[in-house]
């Protein structure tokens, strides 16, 4: 499955596809009016991840002065454990290395499991936490250089 997935720059036309399956078959945590601002905003860069037609996931990132800040990864939920994931990630770091950024960060749920283990494969080191971030539960703050 995993050869046949096109990774491309995210617009608006995507999300109108996604729109009413957000919340479903992705993640309520990002709803329509929140990505419509992102795709919006000349200092973010989002991407999708692709097979045939259907949209099976997306990652952006916000860029500030020369730092990334990665607002999400999102696989659709009957494509996860596919190194899906991965691919975007790889993705948004080959993205930010192409605009001269030096540094790529991100807040993760410490419960998350599964994606703190995806940044380390990266080589993302954790600097710190955020207490209650998400709800009730803290967040690890987790950071890469690039160049």
């Amino acid at each position: 499955m995993m050869n046949n997935i096109k990774i491309e720059e995210m617009n608006l036309s995507h999300l109108e596809i996604i729109k009413n399956i957000l919340t479903s078959e992705f993640d309520d945590f990002w709803n329509y009016n929140v990505l419509k601002e992102e795709l919006e905003n000349k200092n973010s860069k989002y991407l999708i991840a692709k097979i045939d037609n259907e949209i099976i996931g997306f990652a952006g990132i916000k860029i500030i002065l020369d730092e990334a800040d990665i607002m999400n990864i999102v696989v659709k939920k009957n494509f996860r454990n596919n190194g899906i994931g991965s691919l975007l990630l790889k993705n948004l770091i080959k993205l930010s290395i192409d605009l001269n950024i030096s540094s790529i960060s991100l807040e993760v749920d410490e419960t998350n499991i599964v994606a703190i283990n995806l940044y380390k494969k990266f080589d993302f080191k954790e600097i710190g936490n955020r207490k209650n971030y998400y709800k009730n539960n803290n967040a690890i703050l987790m950071s890469k250089k690039l160049n």
